[in-house]
């Protein structure tokens, strides 16, 4: 029997470290005089859970295996949404369970889809914690893609690894630096986009809040109309640039930090990306001028804003894209399947597996061709082995088939089949809005049902895992093994 004693440690101290960063909150109710204790009453149980999980397991093998970094993974985001849901329930605001943890998974996975129905007039605190826990999410899951689901061979994740030794307790030392690097860029992003907010039009909290689910390509906003509320360009512009720059693998930032230069050129994933921002983004728009026949009627910004948007899957809306007509909410769709780059703040499919089944595809067509001929699959200069290729389409084939399931519960639970799509492709791949008059751009998840509500949170944390990181705790050998 193996020992558990390390990862109920380190969710002892994430614990305590969440417990600790709902003081930002308190701090911000003396300020704005809000009276409401709800989260202090949140930060003392979650502190308190956290230490009794920190000092039961002080005497832990510092050592960590392949399955418990499995089950460290899962239970970390779990239980970050459990107690993250506190402040909703005992807030002014009094949001059921069901409701709470699903704006808590919401933020922490970074989907960016809220029940919350007046924004414009919730406390800023609440305000302040929905970003907070989408901030950590962006953190959190670029640190985890970069270190521990490279080693978990998650979905082809295993071509990111930074170390060729497969051994976990090897790699986690050589990691502690480069993630301490990574917290460094994103802070620093974060910064710096709450400063051109700030200059652009945005009042202090507004661009404080408004940096971090930016930056983590979350799509939290203070108010129901989202970015459209400011009616500001130069914020839109803002907005696209730090959504484009969480959309992107970090690591990039490192190497180009370590020497580089030519890093955000040369990198495969990043070039493509932009061509799919590019050409997605004049495809939509002269498909919509043709509509309208008037070029002048469409507004560009609006829709390269709204492209960058879903595609990434931020979910930051400036006007309601449902009236734009049935294909581009088909495309939208399409979009939100994709996503931005592995090692980033995005989620989807991402761009190096649409890469690489592309590879696939045009090498199956050529040995149809050439029967006897030869064809090497590579990606940024390294082989790409039948086990590796399995790995990526197995993860593709299940996104959609998971994608298929959640949206059939959906629809069983009541909801209509746009509002059923549209809801399950958002939530496993962490967009936020759907589509329809419900869930779409200017609607929220308040009125669907409570088992509908649940449904979307568990898809939610399964595409902000890569699937396989949950699904495997279910399988009865994966146990056996400890």
């Amino acid at each position: 029997m193996s020992n558990y004693k390390t990862v109920f440690f380190t969710l002892g101290l994430l614990q305590i470290i969440l417990g600790l960063s709902m003081i930002i909150p308190v701090l911000i109710q003396l300020v704005y005089s809000e009276s409401d204790s709800g989260f202090i009453v949140s930060g003392l149980a979650t502190i308190i859970f956290g230490m009794l999980f920190y000092l039961s397991n002080l005497d832990h093998d510092k050592k960590i295996n392949l399955q418990q970094a499995f089950l460290l993974t899962s239970l970390s985001w779990l239980s970050i949404a459990i107690f993250g849901s506190l402040p909703f329930i005992f807030s002014e605001i009094n949001l059921s369970l069901t409701d709470a943890f699903f704006e808590s998974m919401s933020g922490i996975t970074t989907t960016g889809s809220t029940i919350i129905s007046n924004l414009n007039d919730a406390p800023k605190s609440i305000l302040l914690w929905r970003s907070m826990l989408q901030w950590l999410g962006g953190i959190g899951i670029i640190v985890m893609a970069i270190t521990l689901m490279p080693i978990m061979n998650v979905g082809g994740m295993q071509l990111f690894k930074i170390s060729t030794n497969d051994k976990t307790e090897k790699v986690l030392p050589k990691t502690k630096e480069i993630s301490l690097r990574l917290i460094l860029i994103y802070l620093s992003l974060t910064f710096l986009c709450s400063i051109l907010y700030k200059i652009c039009g945005m009042n202090f909290f507004d661009s404080f809040t408004h940096a971090m689910t930016t930056i983590a390509t979350g799509g939290f906003s203070n108010y129901n109309e989202s970015i459209g509320y400011f009616n500001n360009s130069y914020i839109e512009i803002t907005s696209i640039i730090f959504i484009l720059s969480g959309s992107i693998p970090f690591i990039v930032y490192l190497k180009f930090l370590n020497g580089d230069k030519k890093i955000f050129i040369s990198d495969s994933q990043i070039k493509l990306f932009f061509k799919i921002v590019i050409f997605s983004i004049f495809f939509l728009f002269i498909y919509l001028s043709i509509v309208n026949k008037n070029f002048y009627e469409i507004d560009f910004l609006s829709v390269s804003f709204n492209v960058v948007s879903v595609l990434t899957g931020t979910g930051y809306v400036t006007e309601n894209y449902s009236g734009w007509g049935n294909f581009p909410l088909f495309f939208f769709l399409i979009l939100m399947f994709i996503g931005g780059c592995a090692g980033s703040t995005t989620c989807g499919i991402k761009i190096f597996r649409v890469q690489i089944l592309y590879q696939f595809f045009s090498n199956q067509i050529k040995k149809i061709i050439y029967p006897h001929g030869v064809f090497n699959m590579k990606y940024e200069k390294q082989n790409i082995d039948e086990k590796f290729m399995s790995s990526v389409i197995s993860f593709i084939y299940l996104y959609f088939i998971i994608f298929f399931i959640v949206a059939s519960l959906l629809t069983i639970n009541g909801l209509d089949i746009v509002s059923a799509l549209s809801a399950a492709a958002t939530a496993i791949s962490n967009v936020g809005p759907g589509l329809g008059d419900t869930i779409g751009p200017n609607g929220n998840f308040a009125e669907i049902s409570n088992n509908s509500k649940w449904i979307l949170s568990f898809a939610m944390i399964l595409g902000r895992l890569e699937l396989f990181a949950i699904l495997v705790l279910f399988i009865p050998s994966f146990w056996r093994k400890f």
